[in-house]
């Protein structure tokens, strides 16, 4: 049974944020979250699916703790003295770690998926094979180039102080896993097993929460010009992604949804490095 979105029994309770805080970090990352095997067992199994889909409201939340950590990592390698482009490194390699390369697995699928195969069919069996063909190795490259070039600027601009590096961090973790359930919510799984299938369909309420999460983020870390700009830069190159898998494979699996939360990362660092 759904609730409303601000119901004190519903997405209003604060224990049931609590449930979903934790359930959305066990499946998005390899945090030592109490109960990690059991929910990520569940959520491919697709039991909990009624979980997960409300617990995508979260996602956003994540993305601060995984923005954080990245910051905290960028902060050390400033004290140290570690050159700028070192420092993006070892801060990307924080978050990499923090998440298992969740994300970045689903770039790769995406991209070989997309860039080959001649129908549906041959598209989705690509995108199901463990091994990265060219287009995947390529997204990777320019995924981890991009993120890099854009923290060494930051980096290089917060020789004084962190925090608009920290800031752009946590904007772009938050703001990307946003994106996530708003595809889910708009979008049809391109198949009825898997990973994005086994999730479940986030509620209006969920994606008005990410929504609502991802601006308030964006405004408060980047300013209100440039969180405006960055959320619109993310929400068209997102959406531009969702189109391009609707007509390809006809809607989303879990490989597409980690690339969303790749190209909203990079536009999200981009546009605050701009």
């Amino acid at each position: 049974m759904s609730h409303p979105p601000f119901s004190r029994d519903g997405f209003g309770g604060w224990r049931f944020w609590l449930e979903d805080v934790l359930t959305a970090c066990a499946f998005l990352t390899r945090l030592p979250i109490a109960g990690f095997a059991q929910a990520e067992a569940a959520s491919k199994t697709g039991s909990a699916a009624g979980n997960l889909a409300r617990a995508t409201r979260a996602f956003p939340l994540v993305g601060l703790v995984v923005g954080a950590i990245g910051w905290a990592v960028c902060s050390i390698a400033l004290s140290l003295g570690l050159p700028t482009m070192a420092t993006a490194l070892l801060a990307l390699l924080a978050t990499v770690l923090a998440t298992g390369a969740l994300h970045e697995d689903g770039l790769a699928d995406t991209a070989d998926g997309l860039g080959g195969g001649r129908d549906t069919a041959a598209k989705l069996a690509i995108m199901r094979d463990s091994r990265s063909g060219a287009f995947g190795v390529l997204a990777l490259l320019f995924s981890v180039g991009l993120r890099a070039a854009a923290l060494a600027s930051l980096a290089e601009a917060a020789s004084l102080s962190t925090v608009g590096c920290g800031a752009a961090l946590i904007a772009a973790h938050a703001v990307s896993r946003a994106s996530m359930p708003l595809l889910m919510r708009f979008l049809e799984p391109a198949r009825s097993d898997g990973l994005g299938a086994g999730a479940g369909r986030p509620d209006d309420g969920a994606a008005l929460w990410c929504l609502i999460i991802a601006i308030i983020v964006a405004i408060l870390a980047l300013g209100l010009g440039r969180g405006l700009a960055a959320l619109l830069v993310t929400a068209a190159l997102v959406a531009l992604l969702g189109a391009l898998a609707r007509r390809q494979i006809g809607g989303y699996t879990g490989d597409v949804l980690g690339a969303a939360q790749q190209i909203g990362e990079i536009a999200m660092l981009l546009t605050a490095a701009a």
